[in-house]
């Protein structure tokens, strides 16, 4: 009996030892930095030529639109959210190019190991094609319609919202790695990254779900709503694919931000800019 318990005491330990080293183990740091990608504080939202009511209601307000990316730091991983603008939209285009933004916190492209869009509209792919090595996450239903024979007419916008599949050759030619996505997407597998179905403005839309040890869960919203009136008071933009969908969205965003107590960040209104802090800083 004693040797049996003088056995077992030493099996114990021995797995105790085994698994030390994982109980030991540093959570990865996680940082959060907003990155200036086009748009124009000039334009008027109400003189772009975009429904952002689709019953009348009068919630745009005289503001200009911002576009931003986001790099999110996992341990030694990276990912970014959004493209913004590419560098030849014109008046709208961004003054420095998404990899110069990265240099200038001493990321180069090939370290990004994923790129995560919100959904397919110009301005938020134009960058893309300039983190070829990084694997796309993209919804399914919007990387159907890029990666199809031929874009229907029906999501042909006006400027802001043109689909264009040319920032995606990469990938729709087989060079690069896909992950279209049906629902959520646990990015590095720990609950700390998370991509969130939310179709409705286009068929596979997402947002994305950071927790921050310090700031606090965040919530970037991508096109969900282009106002805080829009999101606030549930009112859906006339361009978007699925007015139900939409609804379904809002109600679901909300029911998380609630529950965890998460900072919702509305991508191009310029007024949720200061939400994050100044680049090249971030949130922690």
């Amino acid at each position: 009996m004693r040797l049996r318990l003088t056995l077992l005491v030493i099996r114990t330990c021995a797995n105790a030892l085994v698994v030390l080293p994982a109980w030991s183990q540093a959570a990865p740091e996680i940082t959060l930095t907003r990155l200036d990608c086009g748009g124009s504080s000039a334009t008027l939202a109400a003189d772009i030529g975009l429904n952002f009511s689709d019953t009348f209601a009068n919630s745009v307000p005289n503001i200009g639109l911002v576009a931003s990316c986001y790099l999110i730091k996992h341990g030694d991983d990276y990912m970014v959210w959004d493209t913004g603008w590419g560098m030849s939209a014109g008046p709208a285009a961004p003054k420095t190019s998404l990899v110069d933004l990265l240099a200038q916190v001493n990321v180069k492209p090939e370290q990004i190991k994923y790129v995560g869009i919100s959904h397919y509209h110009a301005d938020h792919v134009g960058q893309v094609n300039s983190l070829p090595k990084a694997t796309l996450l993209i919804g399914k239903g919007d990387w159907d319609v890029l990666s199809g024979p031929k874009l229907p007419a029906s999501v042909r916008r006006p400027p802001g919202d043109v689909v264009n599949s040319e920032p995606f050759t990469n990938w729709i030619s087989g060079g690069g790695t896909i992950e279209p996505l049906l629902l959520d997407k646990d990015v590095f597998g720990d609950g700390t990254v998370i991509m969130l179905n939310t179709p409705g403005h286009t068929p596979g839309h997402h947002v994305l779900l950071v927790k921050l040890p310090s700031t606090g869960n965040v919530i970037l919203g991508g096109d969900l709503a282009h106002f805080r009136e829009n999101y606030n008071n549930n009112v859906v933009t006339g361009f978007n694919s699925n007015r139900a969908d939409t609804l379904a969205s809002f109600d679901r965003v909300k029911q998380i931000a609630a529950n965890l107590k998460a900072t919702v960040i509305i991508g191009h209104d310029p007024r949720d800019v200061d939400k994050l802090p100044a680049f090249p800083a971030s949130a922690k």
